[in-house]
């Protein structure tokens, strides 16, 4: 141990002054972080926020811009819809016919009458065209689901036309009027065929559907297209047409009874025949003429359905409901 000395260690604190400069530049280091943070953060704090607003006005924009032209379908739709939506009865008698004039009070006690006693609650507005009569029966038919006729389920009538020209000889057809078209000559083959495939096909998809709110729809686009609507009924005129020329030809032939219809339908003069009566009666339907009584029961009997008809300015008349002479019409038919 002798010359050896042992080694000392000794602890010193550091100094205040020392202490207190690393922390201010520890401060000092994190405020300058945090002041580039924060530019950051403010600066992606704007430009989201401008992105919101551009997203904002842009959502905007196509929402208006939709809307538009969602209006713009709807009224084009509505416009050009030839059978408008179900409305209250009673609620469009009292908007049509307000005041207290004797015809407006009669009028609202005529559909009272309707909502009353024959249990009629809703109406559908048709338009005004020398169609109307078969448009608003065969909307109704189509509307309800209502199956194709049983008879024209047994014949093909989409070769009744070729039937009637070529199997019977009626070239006289080719005089038949597709409404406002006059005289379409050697063409009337053609269109005839053609509105009878519109005629088949859409009754059979439409009745086919079974859910309500689906066959609406699929009506309202049918007669929303005029031209292939205007098809439908010619295709009725021509089954009219085809029924009066069988009936003719069984009372030339004295074949089987006919329906007694028939017989009051050709004894009038100027539907003596079936020229008479497709030149008399059937060309001027869609064009400048409607259907007469007779033949407004002639339809109800090819479609198997009972047609009623009620004249509201006749009523407390007889000719108010026109039930009672279907029934004298379509005496001996069953």
């Amino acid at each position: 141990m002798n010359g050896v000395h042992p080694k000392t260690y000794r602890l010193e604190k550091p100094r205040r002054h020392e202490v207190q400069s690393w922390t201010r530049a520890t401060k000092q280091s994190l405020c300058l972080m945090w002041q580039k943070v924060k530019i950051q953060l403010m600066l992606s704090m704007s430009f989201l926020v401008t992105v919101f607003w551009y997203c904002r006005r842009l959502y905007g924009f196509l929402a208006e811009l939709l809307k538009r032209w969602s209006d713009y379908l709807q009224r084009k739709l509505i416009k050009n819809r030839s059978v408008l939506a179900e409305v209250d009865l009673l609620g469009y008698s009292a908007r049509e016919w307000k005041g207290e004039t004797k015809q407006a009070k009669h009028m609202r006690e005529a559909y009272n009458e309707l909502f009353w006693n024959c249990h009629i609650k809703y109406l559908r507005q048709v338009k005004k065209d020398n169609y109307c009569v078969l448009r608003a029966v065969l909307f109704q038919i189509l509307s309800q689901g209502i199956p194709f006729p049983s008879w024209m389920r047994e014949r093909d009538i989409l070769k009744l036309p070729e039937k009637l020209l070529y199997s019977q000889g009626c070239n006289w057809i080719q005089q038949y009027s597709f409404g406002p078209e006059r005289y379409t000559g050697p063409n009337a083959f053609g269109k005839l065929r053609k509105c009878m495939e519109t005629l088949k096909t859409n009754w059979i998809e439409i009745s086919g559907t079974k859910d309500h709110e689906e066959r609406g729809n699929l009506c309202n686009t049918l007669f929303s297209d005029e031209s292939k609507e205007h098809r439908l009924y010619e295709a009725i005129k021509f089954i009219m047409l085809y029924e009066v020329v069988e009936a003719y030809e069984q009372i030339k032939n004295r074949e089987e009874p006919i329906p007694h219809l028939f017989s009051r339908l050709l004894a009038r003069d100027t539907s003596s025949d079936p020229l008479s009566f497709m030149m008399n009666h059937l060309n001027s339907i869609g064009d400048s003429g409607c259907l007469d009584q007779v033949e407004i029961f002639l339809l109800g009997y090819l479609l198997e359905v009972k047609i009623r008809v009620y004249r509201l300015h006749r009523f407390n008349t007889e000719e108010f409901q026109a039930s009672g002479l279907l029934r004298q019409y379509l005496d001996g038919l069953n």
